[in-house]
């Protein structure tokens, strides 16, 4: 269970993409990216600000409160809160660990929108794996090779695509 401040930082995430919503760009999103996901229509700027604002009244979390805001973020299948999850985890790749893959590889799982597991793999993985040295890099390599014989098609074009330049 998430701390009440984690959660109320959620729900505000949550209640300003609700606000930034364009029914319009909710149908462009659908028709980009699919059925299997909700969209609530706000822009990736929208998105950015957001954040931007919420971090601003919830200054100097720590790991474990950027990771369990992802997570709450990631429960909900919107593809702008989870997009959100993405943004939030690039922007504190600082503070992630070798140990995070294991939850970034359960968002993977269950990101439903390819191009959500891409912009993780890209955005996220990929520069986690190259601060990584010694040992650590020894346990992101061994995640990272049983990804690519994985029978989920979204896990192998992770693993590709986080590996690239690695």
């Amino acid at each position: 269970m998430a701390a009440p401040r984690i959660r109320e930082a959620c729900d505000l995430v949550d209640e300003a993409l609700q606000y930034e919503s364009s029914w319009r760009r909710a149908e462009e999103h659908r028709a980009m990216f699919g059925e299997g996901t909700a969209y609530y229509g706000a822009s990736v700027g929208a998105i950015r600000a957001t954040l931007r604002d919420t971090l601003r009244r919830f200054p100097d979390l720590t790991h474990d409160e950027i990771t369990a805001l992802s997570s709450l973020l990631w429960e909900v299948d919107v593809y702008e809160r989870r997009l959100a999850a993405v943004i939030l985890l690039q922007s504190h790749l600082d503070v992630l660990v070798v140990t995070d893959l294991t939850r970034l590889e359960g968002f993977l799982r269950s990101s439903g929108v390819d191009e959500l597991g891409l912009a993780l793999a890209r955005d996220v993985i990929r520069p986690l794996l190259h601060s990584l040295a010694d040992r650590d890099r020894s346990r992101a390599d061994t995640v990272i090779a049983r990804w690519t014989e994985s029978e989920d098609l979204l896990l192998r074009r992770a693993a590709q695509t986080a590996a690239y330049d690695s």
